[in-house]
């Protein structure tokens, strides 16, 4: 056993140099939000000798920036808003689309099944930025300019998805549809009755990659919106640089508050984020 411990202790150690390499930019960034600017910009960033917490309430507005001399005209709550509801939106809708579109690519028994299910497939293979053009010409002509719909309504959609959770459903027992429908049931009953319950962890996982990945989104919001009440959190953290000027200290005190959601969210759902794709990349 001692030996067994002994061979796994390069592979820890580097693990651990890995690990701390992947660390120092997240202590830094901590670190920069405690201070003034000409101390967050020095390379010393272990020195907290006049760490303090000014800077968050600067960026929510509570208190006056000490250059401008007056509140900064940010609506960082609402953008903050924004972002949760819009992310929290767009998981919902993506989950449960590619839920029932893998139903129908792996329970239900159609002619040209696997050949549109190639099809679909084969779209996540193409660029976002080859579709960009299109989507936001769509967007134009039904008039979801600078609106929530133009943010979630494509989005809503997902081939991965889709096939995350075909993989969940092809490896359950085609006994279970069989007993059902002796039963009485229909598919729809089958759907939300037997199959959602047994595909939760891949729906798990697909609902915390999902939530991830909009709450980040950047691009698409950018060209989307010009009407400052409606800006997610990465379009409107670019006045803290644009704006008012590079103001590090307090980009990196909105950083930290941009990604306290992302970080509670991996910490509680990592088991199940880990099993979704162990289960889904391996059934099927």
């Amino acid at each position: 056993m001692t030996r067994q411990r002994a061979s796994h202790l390069p592979r820890l150690l580097a693990l651990c140099v890995i690990g701390f390499s992947f660390g120092i930019p997240f202590v830094w960034m901590i670190s920069a939000s405690l201070k003034t600017r000409v101390d967050a910009e020095r390379a010393d960033f272990v020195d907290l000798r006049h760490a303090n917490l000014t800077n968050y309430p600067i960026v929510l507005g509570l208190m006056d920036d000490p250059v401008e001399g007056k509140p900064l005209e940010m609506r960082f709550a609402r953008w903050y808003f924004n972002s949760i509801f819009i992310a929290f939106t767009v998981t919902l809708l993506q989950v449960l689309t590619s839920a029932m579109a893998a139903y129908a690519f792996s329970r239900l028994h159609w002619r040209g099944r696997d050949t549109v299910f190639l099809l679909y497939l084969a779209t996540i293979m193409i660029p976002g930025v080859v579709t960009m053009i299109p989507s936001f010409q769509i967007m134009v002509g039904l008039r979801f300019i600078n609106t929530y719909h133009g943010l979630i309504l494509p989005a809503a959609f997902s081939a991965f998805g889709t096939f995350l959770l075909r993989q969940f459903m092809v490896s359950l027992p085609q006994s279970f549809d069989e007993a059902a429908m002796l039963d009485g049931a229909g598919h729809w009953r089958i759907f939300w009755d037997i199959i959602v319950p047994l595909a939760r962890p891949g729906m798990i996982a697909l609902a915390i990659i999902t939530f991830l990945g909009t709450y980040q989104s950047f691009f698409w919001p950018l060209i989307m919106l010009n009407d400052a009440n409606l800006y997610t959190l990465p379009v409107g953290m670019l006045a803290l640089d644009n704006t008012y000027g590079r103001q590090t200290e307090l980009i990196m005190a909105a950083t930290v508050m941009n990604i306290v959601p992302l970080s509670v969210l991996f910490v509680i759902f990592q088991k199940f984020l880990v099993k979704g794709l162990v289960l889904g990349g391996v059934k099927g």
